[in-house]
């Protein structure tokens, strides 16, 4: 038995709820290291500062994707019940976010919104392989990066619009602009509204329709977690340890630390899961997010080296772009200025710009190239021109001349946010979409989290008080993601 066939108006509320999301994310995105340089956070400051994003979607998905794949709660149904939760508390962290008084709780603050973001992001990518048919998985996601387009868009243009309006851009030392502070606000409404309208509009599939529809619509068994050695546990516990030596004996950024935890975090997890599945007590949250970690289709493990080097330029971009611009096309590096506020403004404009194309490529550019050249090899193409936007920003020194770098960014864009799902989602049971989804955001946060930890330190020793060389190493990481997309036939 198969789906019905979703039409226009089913495809626009299956996904709209995302529009709000992507929202939430671009105040976040374009506006956070001004928030904290404005609250006196130096620029070599701004990646530990950034880590608490990364690192709470890396803890949140996979157990928010666990957790919805066994979630059934009736009219309210499988993934919107965490729509609905994530969406309340980002819109309380966004309320709260431009009120900051200090450093620390605009970081707690950041965390907050990241993880609601996370709660909330994840149920929807599952969404789409539960309520679309395997021959509409291209155009639902093709739908969702229209929408992470639009809504990317307009939280980017709230401060610049405002700005515009009348609304003072400038605040002394310690405090936030009131462009930013008015549009977290009104970003925190729109959030609510979008998730709401998608919770309001539609209907998930009982798990009775979803057996119906598919023979591995139940839950297949991760591999077999009693039968694996603890060497390889031992060996990422090995590693974290080797990494937090290399940071007392080269001075490098303590937030390193942090890159060393994680890995042997990770292999102490393994561990005590292999151990309690050794115990016969193998039926356990940790010990099916390992498992299934080891069970990754072929297909993820391929696509999971692309999305690495994609999210570490990403990451680069959202981090580096403001100070950049604001230093090299309006000469000032310092926060307190209006010509670094006017630059942040001109960020937020470039980001909306980018957003814009990504959200008219996902619908008209990339679905053209796939079915002449493949999904894979049209990836690869739009890294390239990504690639080309990144580099022409070590040449540039009209910021109006920055939109048409822009133009290649939101090509590379698009393609992030829909090729690497349409490839993997046709090759996922339906039964764990939730948390092979979940699991395959860790190749998008693992890359941002080593950016956030190693960047700090590399700028600081071969390039002090010189960030444009960040958008080289934007440069560099897409081409190598598009060379590796050659390597997947699809």
């Amino acid at each position: 038995m198969e789906k019905p066939r979703q039409g226009l108006a089913g495809l626009w509320n299956i996904s709209f709820g995302f529009f709000g999301i992507q929202i939430g994310f671009a105040l976040q995105n374009a506006n956070m290291s001004r928030v904290f340089q404005s609250l006196g956070s130096s620029i070599d400051d701004l990646s530990a500062l950034w880590i608490a994003a990364p690192l709470t979607g890396l803890l949140v998905q996979p157990v928010i994707g666990h957790l919805s794949d066994r979630t059934w709660l009736g009219r309210l149904g499988r993934r919107r019940p965490y729509f609905l939760l994530g969406a309340i508390l980002a819109a309380i962290a966004l309320i709260f976010m431009p009120r900051s008084d200090g450093l620390l709780m605009a970081a707690l603050l950041l965390w907050m919104l990241d993880a609601s973001l996370n709660i909330s992001m994840e149920p929807f990518r599952a969404f789409v392989g539960d309520m679309l048919r395997k021959d509409q998985h291209v155009v639902g996601y093709a739908v969702q990066t229209a929408f992470i387009g639009a809504g990317a868009v307009v939280g980017s243009l709230f401060p610049y619009l405002l700005d515009h309006l009348g609304v003072a851009n400038v605040a002394p030392v310690g405090s936030v602009p009131d462009t930013v502070r008015y549009s977290f606000w009104a970003g925190g409404a729109a959030l609510l509204g979008a998730v709401l309208w998608t919770v309001l509009t539609t209907r998930e599939y009982a798990p009775d329709e979803m057996r119906a529809f598919a023979i591995d619509a139940d839950t297949p068994a991760a591999p077999d977690l009693a039968q694996r050695l603890l060497l390889p546990c031992c060996a990422w516990i090995g590693a974290g340890a080797l990494v937090a030596l290399a940071v007392d004996l080269w001075g490098m950024e303590k937030e390193v630390y942090l890159l060393g935890a994680l890995l042997a975090g990770y292999g102490l997890a393994s561990m005590v899961a292999i151990l309690l599945a050794r115990s016969g007590r193998g039926d356990n949250i940790l010990a099916h997010i390992v498992g299934d970690v080891a069970g990754m289709p072929p297909i993820m493990r391929r696509l999971a080296v692309i999305q690495f080097f994609s999210w570490s330029a990403l990451f680069i971009m959202w981090i580096h772009t403001t100070p950049v611009v604001a230093q090299y096309m309006f000469g000032s590096a310092d926060p307190a200025s209006a010509a670094y506020q006017a630059g942040g403004n001109w960020v937020g404009v470039l980001f909306s710009v980018y957003n814009g194309v990504a959200a008219v490529a996902a619908l008209t550019l990339l679905p053209w190239i796939a079915r002449r050249i493949g999904q894979a090899r049209t990836h690869a193409l739009c890294l390239t021109a990504g690639a080309a936007g990144f580099a022409s920003f070590l040449f540039v020194r009209d910021p109006d001349w920055l939109l048409l770098s822009e133009v290649g960014i939101g090509i590379a864009w698009a393609s992030i946010l829909a090729m690497p799902y349409a490839m993997l989602a046709s090759s996922l049971p339906a039964g764990k979409i939730g948390v092979y989804m979940g699991l395959f955001n860790i190749f998008v946060v693992v890359p941002q989290l080593l950016v956030a930890t190693a960047m700090g330190s590399i700028m600081k020793a071969f390039f002090p008080g010189d960030p444009i060389w960040t958008m080289a190493f934007g440069a560099a990481t897409w081409m190598v993601a598009a060379l590796a997309s050659l390597r997947i036939k699809a």
